[in-house]
């Protein structure tokens, strides 16, 4: 499914967005800057971040989730919590980086992007953001339906349509998408894909947001994990 389901979201723009030019400003830049690129080119760029947030979302909330009964074994068996944290969080940015290079390549493979490499660390920023998200939620509710339900709502509403650049030139109030966490991610795929722009400012914000999640979940984490 990891592999499908980017495939299947690119090939979808491939055959349903046109040609047609579409000048947009890029929001997060200090100086009016605008740029002009297709739709089917900003649709390639923008669901290339969407379905890596998507995907990693879920897959930090199931790694948290589904391990919770064995976690708590090996902490009796004499595993410190932290120890199972750096597991985790390992496992996930491993996951994260094969994503994001994979859906990089794929996006490239559709339409050519003039900073690949940069691009890819764009979708790492996404994967981070919302891996963090996933496994604050996987840490805070236990059942894994409240669980899904959480991270659906949040990456469509964000990621998969307020953060969409040709939604966000015509929003009304822009500033409530500025603060949701795909805002930075979603600059940064955009900056690097298609500018030479500096794109620092929205990497560093991204970090920030996404160390927020990471930090609440490893706290609950840990003082759920702790045997007497």
């Amino acid at each position: 499914m990891l592999l499908i389901i980017p495939a299947f979201f690119l090939t979808i723009v491939e055959f349903t967005t046109s040609d047609r030019m579409l000048p947009f400003q890029l929001a997060s830049l200090d100086d009016d800057v605008f740029i002009n690129i297709s739709e089917k080119g900003i649709s390639f760029i923008f669901f290339a971040v969407a379905s890596s947030g998507f995907l990693v979302s879920f897959l930090a909330l199931n790694l948290i989730q589904k391990n919770n009964t064995v976690n708590r074994r090996l902490i009796i068996c004499g595993y410190h919590p932290i120890e199972l944290l750096i597991s985790i969080l390992l496992a996930l940015f491993l996951v994260v980086a094969l994503i994001a290079i994979y859906v990089g390549i794929l996006t490239n493979a559709f339409y050519t992007i003039d900073n690949l490499g940069r691009f890819i660390l764009s979708l790492v920023l996404i994967g981070f953001v919302y891996g963090s998200y996933g496994l604050a939620i996987g840490s805070l509710v236990k059942a894994e339906l409240e669980g899904i339900l959480l991270i659906v709502l949040l990456v469509n509403i964000d990621v998969g349509w307020l953060q969409n650049p040709l939604f966000y030139a015509e929003a009304q109030n822009q500033i409530i998408i500025k603060f949701l966490p795909a805002y930075f991610p979603s600059q940064t795929a955009i900056i690097t894909a298609v500018t030479d722009y500096s794109a620092v400012n929205a990497i560093g914000n991204g970090i920030v947001y996404g160390l927020g999640f990471l930090i609440f979940s490893m706290v609950i984490f840990f003082f759920k994990m702790r045997t007497k």
